[in-house]
């Protein structure tokens, strides 16, 4: 239980690039809150803890080495946390930029491409800011996190809702 059958240093090495190797592949999976995770990126997480784990222990099961494993992967987070305070190249690299997904009613295409966002996600984002169709946005924002934010056009009356899904105005898309 207490016998480390390799070094503790080994344990702390392949736990920093076990971290950092997951950092930067969930970083490129784009921008999605725990709270909106399609139930295939639930999975995805899911089966990449279990993946990573003999690459972490080299086998070791002992207590001391799940302590030393979870202690360097907790001083990890924690550091990259205060990096990406103090840093704004740090946290753009780690968290990304904001992007701008319509502006003045005109959908930007390619950045929903790249964000791989669904029309649905940003439908979904523009009905809760009380929006029905691309038109009436000033400006909507795929912030850090995965959240959207919207900011409605002034000049736009609220238009009535008749029941039916709102569709994107062809021009946008």
């Amino acid at each position: 239980m207490f016998h480390l059958s390799v070094p503790w240093w080994e344990l702390v090495l392949r736990s920093v690039i076990i971290y950092v190797a997951l950092l930067l592949l969930l970083r490129m999976t784009g921008k999605r809150q725990t709270g909106q995770l399609a139930p295939f990126d639930l999975v995805l997480l899911l089966l990449l803890s279990n993946a990573v784990q003999n690459s972490m222990n080299a086998g070791d099961n002992s207590l001391i080495g799940g302590v030393i494993s979870a202690v360097t992967l907790i001083a990890l987070n924690f550091a990259v946390g205060g990096l990406v305070f103090k840093s704004k190249h740090v946290e753009n690299w780690v968290e990304g930029k904001p992007q701008v997904l319509i502006h003045d009613g005109k959908l930007v295409a390619e950045i929903m491409r790249e964000s791989l966002l669904t029309q649905h996600e940003l439908n979904s984002a523009l009905r809760r800011e009380g929006c029905c169709t691309v038109g009436e946005v000033s400006l909507a924002i795929l912030e850090m996190n995965g959240s959207i934010s919207v900011i409605k056009r002034k000049d736009n009356a609220q238009p009535h809702f008749d029941g039916e899904m709102p569709k994107l105005d062809e021009q946008s898309q």
